[in-house]
């Protein structure tokens, strides 16, 4: 919980004999998963500021097969091309899986890059969030996550909205987990906006007056400790404090979140997806108005946000139950459609709002799927080729960057990196992808790895 000192007293206790290092808790406003209250009547709209750029990061947790999906070879043999077959899109050339027909339709508003050549081999969401694909030789503390950085370098848009939001479900098998703010500190975490903290956006017994002489008390309590805390903890903490504040005082990002303030056509035209399977074993939900809050919550001046979907490990067989749920091509036949209606209607949003340039969509896996399929109907994993869609930022949209091989199996023109694609997101942001931001050392670390460029066929 998030914890604000009580009224003060003598020098060395609180006005009740409290140690300093006791703290009035606050509802259930953590470091995890900040949490807001219900505490003010609507405020004026405020929102986004014009010109605002954002970023929706989406995940799709566990690896999608790009050669079902948009790297099609229909003319290889059976074992490779499998029983999926691509339809035109409208961008000549320009073919996606004749399940995600929505994004067909969409074709020249998206990106397909074909050809990433550095992904790691296991499951780890570590790469899609830090476009770094070791932990070794990481500063102490590690290496924050894009948007903790984007966090730090730029800071909120509104006092009541945090800069980085997740929409990232998680379970307990922690590969999937977000990275996190590195050394950067817990100041830069993001704000999870779901799951148990939906419940918790209440102050508990603290009226808007008493947490107001609190902020002043606050603003007054002793830093010195601070001098000699070498990991920068308590820095993080009172900058905590105060985003925390900001956020339990508005009203604008409960707005966000609330999906009854949404027109229910919309919301119905996203879909509820499998409403049987909310968290997938050893992977993510798949519920596509997660996809429907993102886009609420950079409408309301978030400057990232993060969104995992679905589980996409699909090495073929059966589960523990006996259901054949990594077969891969029925897995298809029931997740391509509700995630292609899902980003379809993300990209309309985004352009009936007029922010089709200001936000950047970027989807992803860690790695591309082999090309031979198994004998039990999946297909493994496989770092030689990955490939990403991107949509809105004001990039060059209706184009392919890179392409592989006859079985879709390595890439054979423009291999892409990583750190390129994070290069041409901070380049939207208006962030220089050589800036640096210092560790814990006091060194200075570069945004991106290897110095990359931003993509030159997308700006």
């Amino acid at each position: 919980m998030l914890s604000l000192p009580h009224a003060a007293g003598t020098r060395n206790s609180l006005c009740n004999g409290v140690s300093r290092r006791s703290f009035l808790q606050i509802g259930a406003l953590g470091l995890g998963g900040l949490t807001l209250p219900q505490l003010l009547q609507a405020e004026t709209a405020g929102g986004r500021k014009p010109g605002t750029k954002s970023v929706i990061m989406i995940y799709l947790v566990g690896g999608p097969p790009h050669q079902d999906m948009w790297d099609m070879k229909p003319d290889a043999p059976a074992e490779i091309a499998g029983p999926m077959r691509p339809a035109p899109s409208n961008v000549p050339g320009m073919e996606f899986c004749d399940l995600l027909p929505r994004m067909n339709e969409r074709a020249d508003k998206l990106v397909v890059v074909r050809s990433i050549v550095d992904s790691q081999a296991e499951h780890d969401a570590h790469q899609c969030f830090t476009g770094r694909k070791s932990r070794q030789n990481a500063p102490t503390g590690g290496w924050p996550q894009f948007a903790s950085t984007v966090a730090k370098v730029q800071g909120p848009t509104d006092p009541g909205i945090p800069p980085f939001a997740s929409l990232c479900y998680t379970t307990t098998h922690g590969p999937y987990n977000e990275p996190g703010p590195g050394f950067l500190g817990v100041a830069q975490s993001g704000f999870t906006a779901l799951g148990d903290i939906r419940k918790n956006m209440t102050l508990h017994g603290v009226t808007p007056e008493r947490l107001g002489d609190r902020r002043n008390l606050l603003g007054s309590f002793d830093r010195l400790r601070r001098d000699v805390d070498s990991n920068g903890l308590f820095d993080g903490m009172d900058s905590i404090g105060q985003q925390a504040f900001n956020i339990l005082t508005s009203s604008k990002l409960a707005a966000a979140l609330d999906l009854s303030k949404e027109d229910p056509k919309i919301v119905e035209r996203y879909g509820t997806g499998n409403a049987n399977i909310m968290i997938d074993v050893n992977g993510a939900p798949r519920v596509p108005q997660s996809f429907l809050l993102a886009r609420r919550l950079v409408e309301a001046g978030c400057r990232v946000v993060t969104v995992n979907y679905s589980k996409w490990d699909w090495h073929g067989g059966k589960n523990a139950e006996g259901r054949a749920d990594n077969n891969i091509f029925l897995r298809e036949k029931e997740d391509f459609p509700v995630f292609d209606n899902a980003l379809a209607c993300l990209l309309d949003d985004l352009k009936d709002r007029g922010l089709e340039k200001e936000v950047a969509v970027v989807v992803w896996g860690e790695f591309g799927r082999t090309p031979i399929i198994s004998k039990i109907n999946g297909r493994d994993h496989w770092p030689n080729v990955n490939s990403c869609l991107l949509a809105g930022g004001g990039f060059r949209t209706g184009q392919i960057i890179g392409s592989t091989d006859k079985h879709a199996g390595e890439a054979t023109s423009r291999p892409t990196r990583f750190g390129e694609i994070f290069a041409t997101l901070y380049h939207h942001l208006g962030i220089s992808p050589h800036a640096t931001v210092n560790d814990l050392s006091g060194r200075p670390q570069y945004l991106v790895q290897d110095q990359a460029q931003p993509m030159r066929e997308l700006i």
